[in-house]
């Protein structure tokens, strides 16, 4: 299963510009709210129409302005998870799913029967939607998606509407589901956890602007650019100076830093997240006296921001466990060592 996608589409503040292809994994676009990440997934699935461009699923040509192709939603064989799910309120579980079955009434029959008992409904064959939990009616979503025997999944923010624990459960599910599932899918989230854990590669889309796609482990390691770094949780930026090839000063923090990877002149940050951080018995190489600016406490750890001692720069970030603080006995100063091998260059 292969999708190249190569389109441009202008918005109201911006112009979407996505290029990237999928091969038979969970791809997925991480970026804020109104980044034009859901837009994509509407063009793919012709929903909305690019201003030019060509999309491409399995060698089948979905759109492409320069030939004036433009297949219909129905045409393209592609499966679309809405955020509310999108299920005919008038019918019932069973009816939805043989909505979209093709076939013979007796193929029809089998395709329903199979996905009722495949995502675990068919207690629940005569029920109409408004009967279900939310659990349920993602269950039916994806029921009657797989129904339609669709080559590629869209899944547009699938846990937006679901409670914490809920949201688990169907992630569950939806982890089970896309391992078992021989095609490709296109998941858009602004949840960084949960791009890590259902995708297989990520890709940052800021302000439309769709970024180099990585591996999972890769983006997380080494973010490109300021926004990627900051999309995947990185708390503690600074503007940055070259000062020699492997050695930066931090203007927001005020520290002269040794980094590991070799800083290019295009260099403008730098950041390092907050779990990161070594406390040590004292000051040495990118190691600093810190004063203790503000202590916060989360469910399961402290949230400690740190200024370097004398100054008026701006904190960074220090996240510990909550034994571990407790241990230190909360102290007014620390030294806080920057491990070269864990900041992360940014040129923009």
């Amino acid at each position: 299963m292969e999708l190249t996608v190569s389109i441009t589409k202008k918005l109201r503040s911006f112009t979407l510009q996505a290029d990237f292809s999928v091969r038979d994994e969970v791809l997925a676009l991480l970026g804020a709210s109104g980044c034009g990440k859901s837009m994509t997934l509407k063009c793919i699935a012709g929903l909305e129409a690019p201003d030019k461009g060509r999309i491409v699923l399995n060698g089948r040509v979905l759109y492409d302005s320069d030939k004036g192709v433009n297949l219909r939603p129905q045409q393209r064989k592609v499966g679309y998870l809405f955020q509310n799910y999108a299920l005919f309120p008038n019918m019932t579980v069973a009816e939805n799913i043989a909505f979209v079955a093709c076939g013979s009434k007796q193929e029809k029959e089998q395709v329903v029967r199979e996905n009722l008992m495949r995502f675990k409904l068919d207690e629940l064959a005569g029920a109409y939607p408004h009967e279900l939990s939310g659990g349920q009616q993602q269950r039916l979503a994806l029921a009657r998606i797989m129904a339609a025997d669709n080559e590629l999944l869209l899944l547009d923010e699938p846990f937006s509407a679901l409670d914490s624990y809920l949201k688990w459960q169907m992630e569950m599910e939806l982890t089970h589901m896309l391992h078992n599932y021989s095609g490709a899918a296109v998941l858009v989230s602004h949840d960084r956890g949960e791009v890590y854990r259902l995708a297989d590669r990520i890709a940052v889309i800021h302000q439309g602007q769709l970024e180099a796609v990585h591996t999972k482990h890769g983006l997380f390691k080494s973010p490109d650019t300021l926004a990627a770094a900051v999309l995947t949780g990185c708390k503690n930026v600074s503007a940055v100076e070259k000062i020699a090839e492997r050695r930066i000063y931090a203007v927001d923090w005020q520290l002269e830093l040794e980094t590991e990877e070799a800083v290019s002149d295009k260099v403008q940050f730098a950041g390092i997240r907050a779990h990161f951080f070594v406390l040590r018995e004292s000051a040495g190489m990118n190691t600093f006296v810190m004063e203790v600016v503000h202590v916060v406490e989360d469910v399961f750890s402290y949230l400690v921001m740190l200024r370097r001692k004398g100054s008026d720069a701006r904190p960074v970030r220090l996240e510990l466990d909550k034994a571990k603080w407790l241990e230190l006995g909360s102290p007014a100063e620390v030294c806080l060592y920057f491990p070269p091998d864990k900041i992360m260059l940014m040129e923009r």
